[in-house]
């Protein structure tokens, strides 16, 4: 099993920056993708960004485009996710996801991002 922590969170203003880190421990020996997702109040869990195992570029969705940066530290079992430019519409709980072959099965705790105008 996998365990991830999210943390960074916070109140910040629209167009202030952010850092979230997401730590894995337990059976991370197997390497694997990792994920930011995000859910607003009142709507569904949505797809942030996805980085795999070898780092490089990272998947993003369009509205983050630009202004978000997933990255991830190997040698930590550790990823990241810049989020710039934030805008009020950012505002939600931020989950950090593991995908060992099998789709997102391990999530965090979750984190509330809260942007102000």
């Amino acid at each position: 099993q996998v365990q991830l922590v999210e943390s960074g969170g916070g109140l910040v203003q629209a167009g202030g920056s952010l850092r979230l880190s997401c730590a894995a421990s337990g059976r991370t020996s197997r390497m694997f993708a990792m994920g930011w997702f995000r859910q607003a109040p009142g709507k569904g869990r949505e797809f942030v960004a996805r980085i795999g195992w070898r780092g490089g570029g990272g998947i993003y969705t369009d509205s983050v485009k630009g202004r978000f940066t997933i990255s991830r530290d190997n040698a930590k079992i550790t990823v990241y996710l810049q989020m710039n430019t934030l805008k009020v519409e950012d505002t939600a709980v931020y989950y950090c996801a593991a995908d060992l072959g099998g789709g997102w099965g391990y999530w965090g705790q979750g984190t509330q991002v809260t942007v102000s105008s």
